[in-house]
């Protein structure tokens, strides 16, 4: 934890001493115009900014266990408040849902496992990830790889049913994307409609 805290203490300085990065922080003062929605796994070895390169103010992040995307109801949660607010009023272009290898809420889902330890866990995965396994490989344990990326096709589609995506779909305002991240290798695959599989990005 001190290197985390050691870092943070010296953020302020080092923006301070560099006048490119005094201006760049300084404009996000101003306000926020992300290019992306990107919705992934809480896992901690799943950066967004790693994955994409992002600086601050470019990516509007969701993070879930196994990425999910709870269906739209009439009931608030904080995941659809999220996304909503990312495509009604950030106006976001894109969305992403990356999926990724060797993710323990998809594989305590393939595998069945008991989590009666932790209920809340064990109610998530239950409700929120599909069951069966999937049929592409594409990094780390085939069949756990496979699952993750249906897992990735099926928050894609839940993400549909939200009245504000489905709009601006139906406008063409909005593109939608499903990757896979190999977090051994870095490799990322994307989802192509056309042949339903993931392919190299």
């Amino acid at each position: 934890m001190q290197h985390f805290i050691d870092h943070a203490r010296s953020l302020g300085r080092r923006i301070a001493s560099a006048p490119e990065e005094r201006e760049r922080f300084g404009r996000l003062a101003a306000g926020q115009a992300p290019q992306a929605l990107f919705i992934t796994c809480s896992d901690s070895r799943v950066i967004p900014s790693l994955i994409t390169g992002a600086k601050p103010g470019e990516l509007f992040e969701l993070r879930t266990a196994g990425n999910a995307v709870p269906h739209y109801g009439t009931r608030p949660t904080g995941e659809a408040a999220t996304i909503e607010y990312a495509v009604g009023v950030l106006g976001v272009p894109d969305i992403v849902v990356c999926g990724h290898s060797y993710c323990g809420a998809v594989g305590a889902r393939v595998r069945d496992e008991d989590l009666t330890a932790v209920p809340a866990v064990a109610g998530w995965i239950r409700s929120q990830l599909p069951e069966g396994r999937g049929e592409q490989d594409g990094g780390g344990d085939p069949e756990l790889a496979a699952a993750a990326q249906r897992n990735v096709r099926e928050q894609l589609e839940r993400l549909r049913g939200y009245p504000c995506v489905a709009e601006r779909l139906e406008a063409g305002q909005l593109r939608l994307h499903g990757w896979f991240y190999a977090v051994d290798t870095g490799l990322v695959l994307t989802h192509q409609p056309s042949v339903d599989a993931f392919l190299l990005l």
